[in-house]
């Protein structure tokens, strides 16, 4: 009986050690090392490289070292950022008793940050159609519209600017978009850097 369980017990070390070993094989450290070096490097040319290694950082083993799925990666963090806000936003705006300046400001801003959502998605779209036929063209458009949704960020911004629109509401909603207009202006850069890898400079 001793000496069953004995073998039992070798047979599910060695299942174990096998595993481990197969992982390592699969995924070997230094891999995962140069993958995350890839994405510090590459953010050290935006413009809020810790913003951009912290949410960006996570998805190293997904995006290896390949420009192209580092430019996916952060237009959809970017994208999950600016859906999460306009939720926030839309929220908010139902508080009961808030100031008419910042409810107008709130009203205005869930119109073009929804316009910057809209924006995003349709350079993820077209990134996603990206060939060596159709690059200039493709490069040209997602540029364009990441452009397009940052000016949107910047314009709600500047809504809640001024010390007459004080309040727990407008401290909330321009923390929040002050953030993915810093993720949209880093995904922007590492566009500019995928277009020229691939011979192309925008404008």
């Amino acid at each position: 009986m001793e000496a069953s369980s004995s073998h039992h017990g070798l047979a599910i070390l060695f299942i174990v050690l096998t595993s481990q070993i197969a992982l390592t094989l699969a995924y070997p450290p230094f891999l995962n090392d140069r993958n995350v070096e890839y994405i510090k490097s590459s953010c050290s040319t935006t413009t809020y490289p810790k913003l951009c290694y912290r949410s960006l950082s996570v998805y190293a083993t997904s995006i290896n070292t390949s420009p192209k799925l580092l430019v996916h990666t952060a237009l959809n963090v970017t994208l999950r950022a600016s859906k999460a806000t306009s939720r926030l936003m839309v929220k908010i705006s139902r508080f009961h008793g808030l100031e008419p300046r910042v409810a107008a400001a709130m009203a205005d801003c869930i119109e073009v940050i929804g316009d910057s959502v809209d924006e995003l998605q349709q350079s993820l779209g077209e990134l996603g159609h990206i060939s060596r036929s159709n690059i200039s063209l493709t490069m040209s458009d997602v540029q364009t519209w990441v452009s397009a949704a940052l000016t949107d960020e910047d314009t709600c911004m500047d809504g809640f600017a001024g010390n007459n629109m004080n309040g727990y509401a407008k401290t909330m909603a321009r923390k929040r978009i002050i953030k993915v207009a810093h993720l949209t202006s880093n995904a922007l850069a590492l566009i500019n850097n995928y277009a020229s890898t691939q011979g192309y400079h925008l404008p």
